[in-house]
């Protein structure tokens, strides 16, 4: 599940106890991401309320397309299938496996441009030009837009190598989505073979 060791539920107190709480209560169960931050709860607290902020000026859609291109490009399963679940709430599920088929279809070409341009900065954001820039503006897309995304992917960064640097693998209930998000986006650790047990 992870390469170091962390808290049981059982045994955790105080702000781990809480944090766990928190997730389980949202997911219905404790993610393993959750489980690798039980050394430092502080830091899911802040990196919470970071990304919180950063998403609260993009409507959930643009949000959701930037953090999957982003997480895809990363190479991190985990988030690419979470964000592409919370996706197929907001396109459909067929629309969100075309999406992720590269289909034109379900996006248009501003959001196409968005996920590319979100994609070159999540691994190659030393090339960024004036160019990658004209050609958001020539979307449609404003400034404090632009900066948006950049935001978006530069959190899903932290959280991604975090996740990747301790050994965390996607939850095995991701196993239950279709075949059609699974497979084109387990790039880069597998999903957990099972739930992990208190």
């Amino acid at each position: 599940m992870s390469y170091i060791e962390t808290i049981d539920p059982e045994l955790a107190e105080g702000e781990v106890k809480e944090m766990y709480q928190r997730q389980a209560a949202h997911f219905g169960f404790l993610p393993n991401y959750a489980r690798v931050f039980c050394h430092r709860p502080e830091v899911m607290k802040c990196w919470a309320a970071l990304i919180a902020t950063i998403r609260r000026p993009m409507e959930p859609r643009r949000y959701e397309l930037v953090t999957l291109a982003a997480a895809r490009a990363l190479g991190n399963t985990y988030c690419s299938l979470a964000h592409a679940k919370v996706l197929s709430g907001l396109l459909g599920m067929e629309e969100t496996q075309a999406m992720v088929a590269g289909k034109v279809g379900p996006l248009s070409e501003a959001e196409r441009a968005m996920m590319t341009f979100a994609a070159k900065v999540a691994c190659r954001a030393q090339e960024i030009g004036v160019e990658d820039i004209e050609a958001l503006r020539a979307h449609g897309f404003a400034d404090d837009e632009i900066f948006d995304i950049v935001a978006v992917v530069a959190g899903r960064a932290f959280f991604t190598r975090i996740l990747d640097g301790l050994g965390a693998e996607a939850d095995a209930a991701f196993r239950e989505l279709p075949p059609g998000l699974v497979e084109p986006l387990s790039v880069g650790r597998p999903i957990a073979l099972d739930e992990a047990q208190p």
